[in-house]
């Protein structure tokens, strides 16, 4: 049986992980970001807003990662999308629609959580190609 390499993905421009996991792990091509939730990553604090604020401040946390990584969100080929409450949808696809721009766009969950980490409106989690 051949063992992958597994390689751990850390960047200071991201929030750090608030339990025993990773930012993301890059193996056989693919970088698997772990969800981030809209933490600011210089005060580690939750920003404070509208689910558009917060989704804004995920997704720069995730491209933040990803970069780290050596991908990008251009690569992402799937996100899962939780939201506390699925009455956000609407106003939080607008902003994922204006990150998410390039074709084709990334394969997509969204599902509601009964609760999210640290009392986060969203999270989000990613899986991308490396640039080659």
């Amino acid at each position: 049986m051949v063992v992958s390499k597994r390689k751990e993905v850390r960047t200071e421009a991201a929030p750090r992980p608030v339990g025993p996991y990773s930012q993301a792990v890059v193996a056989r091509g693919f970088v698997f970001a772990s969800g981030q939730v809209p933490l600011d990553p210089a005060t580690g604090v939750l920003v404070s807003g509208e689910i558009e604020v917060q989704t804004d401040r995920v997704i720069e946390n995730l491209r933040a990662v990803l970069e780290a990584a050596g991908s990008s969100l251009e690569r992402v080929v799937r996100t899962t999308v939780y939201l506390a409450d699925l009455a956000l949808f609407a106003r939080m696809n607008e902003v994922y629609a204006r990150h998410f721009c390039t074709d084709p766009k990334p394969a997509r969950s969204t599902v509601q959580a009964a609760r999210l980490p640290l009392g986060a409106a969203i999270e989000i989690d990613a899986i991308a190609v490396l640039d080659e």
